[in-house]
């Protein structure tokens, strides 16, 4: 037989099975579609109600995403040239080094432990820290989401997530101002951990977890159930960072020839240069606060704006009528000292009562560096206490001033009437007390304790030797300018 006529015949064979196996096929295709069409509709009344489940918008995602890269880069590297341009040479590498340095350390922190404690519930300790449901960001996926201020609008809880970790470092790394030219590398990333998990997770929780607007009756953090306003950071960043600097401060002790020696900052250039990075990088810290992109976010980011040009202004005009010379540090400090005012308050106040606080803490704070700092006899190398919790208790306090509608505030939301609720001045201003009060009981006695144990344990403070070598070299073994 040839290959030809097998070939026939298994065409023959294949032709047979089709003609055979085709009214079957058909006869199953349409028992399968008169099926689907019955199915369709159970199929739909099934799949309604998540449908109706709320689902993150692009716009709030977006902003989002950009609002913390923003926070970023008002960190690294502007906090970093910030206070590198205000150290002597020798110490530029070491302070951009632990700026850095703790921004690493605490991202990693804060995925490992750090998101789960600030922001789940903590059962019977929940008004003071949260739980373990996200440790090691367990059951955390792309599509978790988490509501936002406003009844069922949501956002990717990831990327709420990784927007609270840029303010638990940035806040971290603040300290390190109030400790430059003088501390052991080693001491303060020991510190920085420790602290981190005991005096900035408890206050993140304290001030800022409650069950959101679908959940307003659950269990809260204390502060927040005391009703303190802290938009973005007050008294969660602000105070608790500055309080930790003058600790920081009085346990180490003066840098060598304070206050004979003139210190001045080695590059204003590189200053001016990180103020100007933090403001811009300031409207993802209080703009994108709002978890949304709507009209408040919008108010936030002018108060931003006007409130850090007033306080600007404030600090150089009162320096020139004292000093007969206006400065460019004197105008880069009055503008971080208003950015710091207006963080707890910025989607609260209008752009009146913003302009108003900034000139306040321009003025203030201005004191606080120089006449406070002198009389009481502290080196806070940078100035972290002066302008960071002075002005965030200016900014706290000012905040339960401001909201008063009758001072253009936005008046304090009541989730239970879904509106604005009637308000009351006085309790509003004794409920951002307890805010200020805690920050500073709290991060005092916490940072207070952790650098008096870590100074016992393994000392906080280079040698002599070091401190005179300068910490880029003593420390690092390299410089930042080798010209």
């Amino acid at each position: 037989m040839t290959s030809q006529s097998i070939f026939k015949k298994l065409l023959g064979v294949l032709l047979a099975v089709a003609i055979v196996a085709l009214p079957v096929l058909v006869s199953a295709a349409d028992a399968a579609a008169d099926a689907a069409a019955v199915a369709a509709p159970a199929a739909a009344a099934a799949a309604a109600p998540a449908a109706d489940a709320p689902v993150p918008n692009k716009g709030d995602t977006a902003w989002m995403l950009i609002s913390t890269a923003l926070v970023i880069l008002m960190t690294i590297p502007g906090l970093a040239l910030f206070y590198g341009g205000l150290v002597r040479t020798k110490n530029m590498l070491s302070v951009l080094t632990q700026v850095f340095t703790i921004f690493c350390l605490i991202a990693v922190l804060w995925v490992v432990y750090g998101y789960s404690l600030a922001f789940t519930a903590g059962g019977g300790w929940n008004n003071f820290i949260g739980g373990l449901d996200r440790l090691f960001l367990k059951g955390l996926t792309p599509d978790s989401v988490v509501e936002t201020f406003s009844k069922g609008v949501v956002i990717p809880e990831m990327v709420f997530m990784v927007f609270q970790l840029t303010f638990a470092a940035i806040t971290t790394a603040l300290i390190v101002g109030g400790l430059a030219e003088r501390v052991k590398f080693s001491a303060l990333l020991i510190f920085s951990v420790l602290w981190f998990t005991l005096s900035y997770l408890p206050m993140a929780h304290m001030v800022w977890f409650w069950g959101g607007p679908s959940a307003f009756g659950d269990p809260s953090g204390f502060l927040f159930g005391k009703g303190a306003l802290d938009f973005a950071g007050g008294t969660v960043v602000h105070i608790n960072a500055g309080m930790a600097a003058l600790m920081g401060a009085l346990v180490l002790g003066k840098r060598l020839g304070f206050p004979k020696t003139a210190m001045p900052p080695h590059s204003l250039t590189m200053t001016m240069i990180g103020a100007s990075l933090l403001w811009v990088g300031w409207f993802g810290f209080n703009a994108g606060s709002n978890l949304e992109a709507t009209g408040t976010a919008v108010l936030a980011m002018v108060n931003t704006t006007v409130a850090t040009a007033a306080a600007a202004l404030a600090w150089m005009f009162t320096e020139w009528m004292f000093k007969s010379k206006p400065s460019l540090l004197g105008a880069a400090s009055g503008a971080v000292a208003g950015l710091v005012a207006i963080t707890p308050a910025a989607g609260f106040v209008g752009p009146m009562g913003a302009i108003v606080l900034g000139a306040v803490a321009g003025v203030v704070c201005l004191w606080a560096v120089t006449g406070l700092k002198r009389a009481l006899g502290y080196d806070d190398s940078l100035d972290v206490f002066g302008v960071h919790a002075v002005g965030g208790v200016i900014g706290a306090i000012g905040t339960g001033i401001l909201v008063n509608p009758k001072f253009g505030g936005t008046g304090v939301f009541d989730y239970a009437t879904n509106a604005v609720g009637a308000f009351d001045a006085n309790a509003q201003i004794i409920s951002q007390l307890w805010g200020v009060g805690t920050a500073v009981v709290w991060s005092g006695v916490v940072s207070f304790v952790l650098f008096k144990g870590i100074d016992l344990v393994m000392g906080l403070r280079v040698s002599e030797e070091a401190e005179r070598e300068g910490l880029d070299l003593a420390s690092h073994g390299e410089k930042a300018y080798n010209s």
